[in-house]
């Protein structure tokens, strides 16, 4: 039983090459969501963002070289298999992304872009056999990604869009006899919430908002900081990126409770060049340090193995924030990142503030599963898991 509550994971298309983390590895009995990330925009219109890992490539627990030509392989048919072993499982289909928002804005700026841009979608949705559509426009108004189109009017436009792929969605549940659920991410900005987003008016539309609470800070900024704070630590270069700014403010905005769904990084960020003569934090650096699969981010998995209390690096604890982080002051190198202390903190917030559920970027970060399980027990459970 959920007891209502979502537990929202996302998995990234590519995680099926280099990271060989693949559809059948998921843990769906402590899921209540998968979002598949992502697909593309191309002319308007929805589209496969990866054909070969979406559609083609063949697994030899499912797929037959007898099957006939054009028979659904790839990872989305994997999701089909994953969810005949989980029926409770419901499997959105992402749209957009960091790298591709770039068509959000012009295709929403017209009523006729708007219903060809759902209808596509919702087409996408039937074709492929998804539950239900996520949209990841990153980000309306404020762009997101360099040279990422963006206008005064994404505001307004954006909420004109997310009515016409309700519409759209609850055509199609008339055919095929089943509710299609509609749910967006967001950023967490607090300046944000009323400049990108008509809080009270996309609320009802939506079956719930995965606000990304991650990313606060990064190896863009000259100084070290978390990347995901539960709260605020007045010496931080901006105090205000914080997970409890992020939810008041859109709660305060109107966005019901239950609604709202916080996001959990189960990654870590990294500086390098960090001066610093104590723990690394705060400080000044300059770069992305070394990462699993790109500079400057770490899975969760890999910080446990080689990093934490490894290596040169210490574990410290900013007991404001409720978060740690390490530090090797022989290399200068500063990694933020979440771990059970905190991800026990962050889901028991989840859980007291009577909050809709918690979204994860992304499953293949924690391949022991640590996070996983802690953070939905706690959130979906109600467990008391968290002794430290």
């Amino acid at each position: 039983m959920t007891n209502g509550k979502k537990y929202v994971m996302y998995y990234p298309a590519w995680a099926t090459y280099g990271r060989d983390f693949q559809v059948m590895d998921i843990d769906a009995s402590k899921l209540t969501h998968i979002n598949y990330a992502f697909a593309n925009i191309a002319n308007g219109e929805c589209v496969l963002g990866d054909k070969y890992a979406d559609t083609e490539k063949f697994f030899a627990n499912t797929d037959s070289w007898n099957d006939p030509a054009g028979t659904l392989r790839g990872n989305i048919n994997q999701l089909h298999h994953l969810k005949t072993q989980h029926p409770h499982l419901v499997n959105m289909i992402s749209i957009g992304g960091w790298t591709w928002s770039s068509q959000f804005s012009g295709l929403a700026s017209t009523q006729e872009g708007r219903k060809k841009f759902a209808s596509s979608c919702v087409d996408y949705m039937l074709t492929y056999g998804f539950d239900g559509i996520d949209v990841d426009w990153e980000f309306p108004v404020s762009g997101g990604a360099a040279g990422m189109a963006n206008s005064p009017n994404d505001r307004e436009n954006f909420t004109l869009l997310i009515q016409a792929l309700r519409d759209s969605l609850d055509l199609a549940g008339k055919q095929t006899g089943a509710y299609h659920e509609l749910t967006i991410a967001t950023s967490a900005d607090p300046a944000k919430v009323y400049t990108s987003y008509d809080v009270p008016a996309i609320s009802p539309i939506l079956d719930f908002v995965n606000v990304m609470t991650y990313d606060f800070n990064g190896a863009w900024s000259t100084q070290t900081g978390h990347n995901a704070p539960l709260y605020a630590n007045p010496q931080a270069m901006t105090p205000e990126f914080n997970i409890k700014t992020a939810v008041d403010t859109f709660l305060e905005a109107g966005l019901p409770k239950e609604k709202l769904i916080v996001g959990l990084g189960f990654y870590g960020r990294g500086w390098k060049n960090v001066q610093s003569n104590t723990d690394g934090l705060f400080a000044p650096a300059n770069g992305a340090s070394q990462g699993t699969w790109e500079d400057g981010v770490l899975d969760y998995s890999d910080l446990v193995e080689n990093y934490v209390n490894k290596n040169g690096f210490i574990r410290y604890w900013d007991d404001v924030s409720k978060v740690p982080y390490l530090f090797n002051a022989a290399t200068g190198v500063f990694i933020s990142y979440d771990d059970e202390e905190s991800m026990c903190y962050k889901a028991g917030y989840v859980r007291d503030m009577g909050l809709g559920g918690g979204m994860v970027w992304e499953v293949t970060s924690d391949y022991q599963k640590a996070l996983q399980d802690l953070s939905y027990d706690v959130i979906v459970g109600g467990a008391d898991a968290c002794h430290f």
